[in-house]
């Protein structure tokens, strides 16, 4: 039964194995030299206090590789699970080789069970494989990441780690599961893609965030955690705009962001923008003929009690939600798995 499956199967392995090949022959050959241009900027940043412009040069100079290596790791177990997961049975039952398979002396457990585990442990590793390699090239991009893209930060968390790997398991066990009830492959594959991108989207906005209670800090206003500043000097008042970072906490992931007043009251709504009474006629913020002195305005508003309030799950919490969301991922192939076996026996025939 072995034999059988991985000759049916030995294409799509070997596909899959020459991706896997590509990849980490691009990411061997420039890691090396991505990860030497980062030492060798951030010692020369650090002598001359500019490391915020060597971040930003540097993570623009390899964003585009940054963003096509996560992209890979995010579309493989979506690709398993259509092209692997869907067909599995389906492919079966529409050539009806399922009934002469069913009455030999493999059983129907054991022949899902074979396949199952040789064509889902592929996945697993294929996956695993594929998210450690780009995390280990990644780290001198992720370290210089704008908030947006941080290594917390939902499209590039799922990218990273051993997260992937719970991802292609419920993938391969979902369009298996759909291939049975529908019993067509292009139906299979369509509703598998539909389900599997809605969950992928459910999980970083509505679970992932609670995984452990999230911490709420209160920040000066200072540049680390100010994009813009507009004085109106007909009002005498300045709105700023918050940046999604947490000083003192790089690579956080930043849920809620909001501008205190000085008694302690929001005064920014969705947009994080809001009114801060300012003198606009003489000091830092007065325009003065020109735009005003950033942070020296920054620090006139921080001095009048203003703050930023952020709740955010910090970067160190990185790998225990790697495997928390692992685990949930595990738990729903699990389920996946028994129901494919029950309805194997009960209603497939």
């Amino acid at each position: 039964m072995i034999w059988l499956t991985w000759r049916q199967f030995r294409g799509s392995a070997a596909m899959m194995a020459a991706v896997l090949l590509a990849l980490a022959a691009a990411l061997a050959l420039t890691g090396p030299d991505l990860a030497s241009r980062y030492s060798t900027g951030l010692a020369a940043c650090t002598l001359d206090g500019t490391c915020e412009r060597f971040y930003d040069r540097f993570f623009d100079q390899y964003h585009l590789p940054f963003v096509a290596a996560g992209l890979v790791v995010l579309l493989l177990p979506a690709l398993v699970g259509l092209f692997w997961g869907a067909p599995l049975v389906t492919r079966e039952l529409e050539a009806g080789t399922h009934l002469l398979v069913w009455n030999q002396s493999v059983t129907r457990g054991r022949w899902l069970a074979v396949k199952l585990g040789l064509v889902g442990v592929t996945a697993m590793a294929a996956a695993g494989v594929c998210g450690l390699a780009v995390t280990w090239w990644s780290a001198p991009l992720d370290r210089s990441a704008v908030p947006e893209l941080a290594q917390m930060a939902p499209l590039v968390f799922g990218a990273r780690g051993i997260a992937p790997m719970g991802y292609a398991a419920f993938a391969f066990v979902l369009g298996v599961t759909v291939g049975m009830l529908l019993r067509r492959t292009l139906p299979a594959m369509a509703l598998t893609l539909a389900v599997f991108v809605a969950i992928q989207l459910a999980v970083p906005l509505l679970v992932r965030p609670h995984l452990m209670p999230p911490v709420t800090g209160t920040f000066e206003i200072s540049e680390a955690n100010t994009s813009g500043i507009g004085v109106r000097g007909d009002t005498g008042s300045a709105s700023i705009m918050l940046k999604a970072s947490v000083p003192g906490h790089a690579g956080a992931w930043n849920l809620s962001n909001d501008l205190l007043d000085p008694s302690g009251r929001v005064i920014t709504g969705v947009d994080e923008r809001g009114p801060v009474r300012v003198s606009t006629t003489s000091g830092p913020c007065a325009p003065s003929g020109g735009p005003p002195n950033m942070g020296a305005c920054l620090a006139e508003i921080s001095g009048l009690g203003y703050r930023q309030r952020a709740s955010y799950q910090p970067l160190e919490r990185f790998w225990p939600f790697q495997w928390i969301e692992t685990g949930i991922y595990a738990l729903l192939t699990a389920g996946l798995t028994g129901f494919c076996f029950w309805w194997l026996r009960r209603r497939l025939s």
